[in-house]
């Protein structure tokens, strides 16, 4: 409408200033021709002529300018008023919004991470979006209630859903594929209070079930671990206590409530730490130091494990390795853990090399031992806590199974990272990334 409005405005425009021109081109003209037509013996009736052409003239560009004037005056209302009534639509539409408004449904329900359907009375889908479509994997053909839900053998029915007492949700759990769904159903009302229909909320609840799975294997790790040594401390002192023994065999009793004790004490200092980690409670103290110099440190803290095993250990450091910038103490309790292991886990007479270098902005340190190795299938679990590769070799040989876990999360707080390659009964090496400072 507004449109048309100026459209008609531009042609009276126009109109009047071609009306206008046409008028004082005439008047013009005429002037010319009286102007030729002059003679002494018509003088008076030549300037007589003029005089009427003028005011004419004189009256045209009057009528003209107050023409133009209306037109100029009706042209700024006409203006003025779509910009007030532009503001008045512009304003009413933000208070909509800000009142949640003039909002597309569809729209949000399209993209809710959520998925939606919503079926009629007849069990047809009326409204679906993409989450829903992906978290069941729907093909076209998957159009109503009963095929859905059968395909994914829920047994339910719309009726039921319907007809339950005080209108209550109903939750079910689904499993498709690797993916676990909780589904709520509920049904919805028209403006007579009637049944319309039945809606599904779908959340993919994956995550949430793996955590759980893993929180309860973790209690049950935990629980084992602490059941062993406290079943032998307990075993061994009820002996002591119940006979008497002579003094060799009350030291090798107490010798190993002693070790189990030290055991149990390991792994309930371990768990501390990696909750103090899950908790952010860990505050690094980052400085600048030698990593070469300390990888020396740590070998020689662990010479007397290394010559009990009769290893052959060596350490190549390379020039230009710049400082690192990190929390030391940290470090260096991840290279003693990484070069224990290999102490550990190599038989006797085994060749342990080790490399400081600098690769790009990071600093790093190889481990690499001809020990037992680790099959393939274990090395994308070993960071995990309490996963061991040989359950029996690991307690045997006084280990937690959490020492790599907590070597990953110290250096993940140093902005470093460790990577692990091995083979069964080939060996292992193991790389350590740490930032340089800058």
């Amino acid at each position: 409408m507004k449109k048309k409005q100026y459209r008609w405005l531009f042609i009276v425009l126009v109109i009047v200033v071609l009306t206008s021109v046409s008028l004082s081109s005439i008047s013009i003209i005429k002037l010319k021709n009286i102007e030729n037509e002059f003679t002494i013996e018509n003088e008076e009736n030549t300037i007589e002529l003029i005089k009427n052409e003028v005011n004419n003239l004189r009256s045209i560009f009057v009528a003209s300018i107050i023409i133009l004037m209306i037109l100029g005056i009706i042209t700024l209302i006409i203006l003025s008023k779509s910009i007030i009534d532009k503001n008045k639509k512009q304003n009413t539409k933000q208070e909509k919004l800000a009142a949640g408004e003039d909002i597309d449904i569809r729209t949000i329900v399209l993209h809710m991470t959520d998925g939606i359907i919503a079926f009629n009375m007849e069990g047809r889908i009326i409204l679906i979006n993409p989450a829903a479509t992906r978290f069941l994997r729907l093909m076209p053909e998957d159009d109503t209630f009963d095929k859905i839900f059968k395909k994914l053998n829920v047994d339910i029915s719309m009726e039921k859903i319907i007809y339950l007492e005080n209108w209550t949700s109903l939750e079910q759990r689904v499993t498709v594929g690797d993916n676990y769904i909780n589904m709520y159903f509920a049904p919805f009302k028209n403006e007579a209070n009637r049944a319309s229909g039945v809606t599904v909320v779908l959340q993919d609840i994956t995550e949430h079930v793996k955590l759980d799975v893993m929180r309860k294997e973790f209690v049950a790790d935990v629980s084992h671990e602490l059941k062993t040594p406290i079943t032998s401390i307990m075993g061994y002192a009820d002996t002591l206590l119940e006979s008497e023994y002579d003094k060799d065999t009350q030291d090798r009793f107490l010798k190993v409530i002693a070790t189990e004790a030290r055991r149990m004490a390991k792994l309930v200092t371990d768990l501390l730490t990696l909750s103090k980690f899950d908790n952010n409670e860990i505050k690094t103290q980052k400085k600048e130091f030698d990593l070469g110099e300390l990888v020396k440190q740590c070998q020689e803290k662990l010479q007397l494990e290394i010559n009990k095993k009769h290893h052959t250990v060596e350490c190549f450091v390379t020039a230009n390795v710049p400082p690192v910038y990190a929390d030391k103490d940290g470090v260096e309790r991840v290279i003693l853990n990484i070069l224990t292991n290999s102490i550990k886990y190599t038989k006797e007479n085994g060749t342990i090399k080790i490399y400081v270098g600098f690769v790009y902005n990071d600093a790093y340190v190889k481990i690499i031992d001809n020990g037992y190795g680790i099959p393939e299938a274990d090395l994308d679990r070993i960071f995990e806590r309490f996963y061991r590769v040989d359950k029996a070799r690991t307690r045997e040989m006084g280990g937690t199974g959490l020492g790599l876990s907590i070597a990953k999360e110290i250096l993940d707080k140093n902005q470093g990272s460790i990577d692990i390659k091995s083979k069964k009964d080939e060996g292992t090496e193991v790389v350590i990334k740490i930032p340089t400072k800058k």
